[in-house]
């Protein structure tokens, strides 16, 4: 199969990214965030997550963030909302898209959410309802697709069993989500070409964590597969609290790279990106995690010095 065309970067960031931040990030600095990152091109920014503060006290500002945004026509701003409550703060911040989260892994499921993944799945019944009763678009993401932190090895079956599930629901969108980066090329290409079979391939996207150094061969991979949306967070921010040692999300810079080399359109000006990551890192006191980013940055920077050095 061709390479696509164009794909559809959805950034997570301000969601995905900044959640286990342990110190408190601060609302407009996350409003500068999901407003830079629009004005870069992004279609789709998950924005933020109507979860208990109790047990993600870095989403407790997510009303006032959604409020504080400025929304550009034609973006899909998304939100995390795991029940009913969450989903009626979801619609009242006018959020645009709402996003359920299940498990390809049994044992994950019962360790994250405490309960099984069947069990889950009718949780989200009335919320997928309430979704489309009120004509917002309905994302499903399915964490450990490709390997799980207490089970270890995923069956593909059990991946297709929850797309499936997921399916009908009602989700427009599916993600495949390698939540603690140990897939490979050779997974990602079995486990797309079996969900690939259940579910429309232009509504699958893939979520790859870079843990091992993978996530930018399991995106070509999946790109091989026809795979025409994908997750990326700037400056490669985030990881997962259940999941000891997964480090961030693949960094949307890199993505950008990538896509750039290979003649993919996405929409997204990556020296904006590059200075969005410089920016968030900096604000909050952590290093830039993109490869690419920092070489663009270091470029940049380089090439303005010899300006300057030769108007001495």
């Amino acid at each position: 199969m061709s390479l696509p065309r164009a794909v559809k970067i959805v950034e997570v960031g301000p969601r995905d990214g900044l959640q286990n931040e342990k110190q408190q990030v601060p609302a407009a600095v996350k409003i500068e965030l999901v407003d830079r990152l629009s004005a870069a091109g992004f279609r789709n920014v998950e924005s933020a997550s109507f979860v208990s503060p109790k047990w993600v006290p870095q989403m407790a500002d997510a009303a006032e963030v959604m409020a504080g945004i400025a929304r550009r026509p034609g973006t899909i701003y998304s939100v995390l909302t795991p029940n009913l409550k969450g989903f009626e703060g979801a619609l009242a911040a006018q959020a645009d898209e709402v996003v359920i989260f299940g498990a390809a892994s049994e044992a994950f499921s019962q360790r994250n959410i405490n309960c099984s993944i069947a069990e889950s799945v009718a949780r989200f019944e009335p919320v997928a309802r309430a979704a489309k009763d009120n004509g917002l678009r309905l994302r499903g993401s399915i964490s450990c697709a490709l390997g799980c932190p207490y089970q270890g090895d995923v069956p593909v079956p059990a991946v297709v069993d929850v797309v499936q599930r997921f399916a009908e629901l009602g989700c427009d969108e599916i993600d495949i989500a390698d939540t603690i980066g140990v897939g490979t090329p050779k997974r990602t290409h079995e486990v797309f070409a079996a969900v690939t079979k259940v579910f429309p391939r232009e509504r699958l996207s893939g979520h790859f964590h870079d843990t091992y150094g993978q996530a930018l061969a399991n995106i070509y991979a999946s790109l091989l597969e026809g795979i025409e949306i994908f997750h990326a967070s700037v400056a490669g921010l985030g990881g997962c609290p259940y999941a000891k040692g997964a480090t961030g999300n693949v960094a949307t810079e890199d993505v950008l790279y990538l896509m750039n080399g290979l003649g993919i359109e996405t929409g997204v000006d990556l020296d904006q990106v590059v200075d969005i990551g410089h920016f968030i890192s900096s604000a909050i006191g952590r290093p830039n995690a993109s490869r690419a980013g920092r070489a663009l940055l270091a470029k940049r920077n380089a090439a303005q010095c010899s300006e300057a050095s030769e108007q001495a």
